[in-house]
């Protein structure tokens, strides 16, 4: 009968996901491996590489590891809480390290600039996220805020939260821009409803929106491009 190997130390060592990662590289590793190396170490039953599969088996896709909760880590067996962080902390540091790019070197008068940029904040959030860029009276960047998260609506998103925060930054101009969960870039109703307030808002405090960029799957709306501001 064959033997089932349960433990990393019943593996050849040519197997064993450490040993691989030196020998061939984190690239050459699957996923099944690479989690297995966060995890390090596995229970009296299983080795990290059955923990790190157990993983694998409650997402549909590799993209939902971006938002998977400790809840649902510590619910697999085997996973738990120090594990579980472990692998979160990863993860976070993983998207990070992706959606960098330097902030200093966009240009804020070009849309696709700021949606290449914000897209990476945004990619594969659930709900609705509304940031605000502050820029200075050479348009250049002061700094952002992520200021509301959830259906964005004139009764959620407060102006006035907006251009409290223009004021504490001294800032001379903002751009909005907010996600789509669905996909779809195009604004709805709430929309642009809500891009005409702050429109208004800016001309009486003298903080004028440059643009509201609502970012979907691959893609973008600009209500400047537009022509709608």
């Amino acid at each position: 009968m064959q033997k089932v190997i349960n433990l990393i130390k019943d593996l050849p060592e040519t197997e064993r996901p450490r040993e691989r990662l030196e020998r061939v590289g984190a690239s050459n590793l699957t996923t099944e491996e690479l989690i297995a190396i966060i995890l390090k170490t596995g229970t009296k039953e299983m080795s990290a590489k059955v923990l790190a599969t157990n993983v694998l088996a409650s997402i549909k896709k590799i993209s939902d590891l971006t938002n998977i909760s400790i809840n649902t880590l510590t619910s697999i067996k085997g996973v738990g809480k120090t594990k579980a962080i472990e692998l979160l902390a990863a993860i976070e540091l993983g998207k990070r390290v992706y959606s960098y790019n330097d902030i200093n070197n966009i240009s804020f008068t070009d849309a696709v600039s700021i949606y290449n940029y914000y897209r990476l904040k945004l990619f594969n959030k659930k709900q609705e996220y509304f940031y605000v860029a502050y820029l200075d009276n050479k348009k250049n960047f002061i700094t952002d805020k992520k200021l509301f998260i959830g259906t964005i609506n004139m009764s959620v998103v407060h102006p006035r939260e907006i251009f409290k925060e223009a004021y504490l930054n001294s800032a001379s101009f903002i751009i909005c821009i907010h996600n789509h969960p669905s996909g779809d870039p195009l604004p709805s109703k709430e929309d642009i409803n809500l891009t005409n307030r702050i429109l208004e808002i800016g001309k009486i405090t003298a903080i004028p929106l440059l643009d509201h960029i609502v970012i979907g799957k691959n893609t973008y709306y600009s209500f400047y491009e537009n022509n709608c501001l």
